[in-house]
């Protein structure tokens, strides 16, 4: 197993491991991605690589400056995503990708390494947990679409247009 730095030669097979990971993302998406973060001084993306050279998984880490619940020093480093082909689970390719990013946190000045999953992902709670992670946070977002509203118009003219259908036969 060999780890090493996404670089542009390298950018079909991460995206071919990222659609994996986040299958209802776009090609064009990704690329953009995969762009931000050859060229970013804050981020960092990985390939791990069997035997063979062929790649077997990936992960994408980032410096956040936001907030990042029960951080405790800014910035931390984040594993924005981490992926092991399914054949390749339960080797030691995962802890080895998260010991990666525990180094690379410690040279970029941090004292915490944070990452996130979805509520319904028990397999990545329970290998977070076993590799040394501790669950802080639980979130549901909620999202609703809004018409804009023009400020400068009249309470008539900002009224939603409403089409009238005729009942009849």
């Amino acid at each position: 197993m060999k780890i090493c730095k996404v670089t542009q030669n390298d950018f079909q097979e991460w995206l071919n491991l990222a659609l994996e990971l986040w299958p209802d993302y776009s090609c064009a998406e990704m690329e953009v991605s995969l762009t931000n973060l050859l060229h970013s001084d804050r981020e960092q993306g990985i390939l791990v690589r069997d035997d063979h050279g062929c790649a077997i998984g990936f992960m994408n880490l980032s410096l956040r400056s936001d907030y990042v619940p029960d951080a405790t020093k800014s910035p931390v480093a984040y594993v924005e995503g981490i992926y092991v082909k399914a054949e390749y689970r339960n080797q030691d390719v995962g802890k080895t990708l998260i010991q990666y990013a525990e180094q690379w946190a410690c040279e970029q000045g941090c004292i915490e390494l944070a990452l996130d999953a979805l509520v319904d992902n028990p397999a990545s709670h329970e290998f977070y947990i076993k590799v040394g992670f501790r669950e802080v946070e639980r979130v549901v977002f909620f999202i609703k679409s809004i018409v804009a509203v023009n400020l400068t118009a009249s309470p008539e003219e900002n009224r939603p247009i409403i089409e009238a259908r005729s009942l009849e036969k």
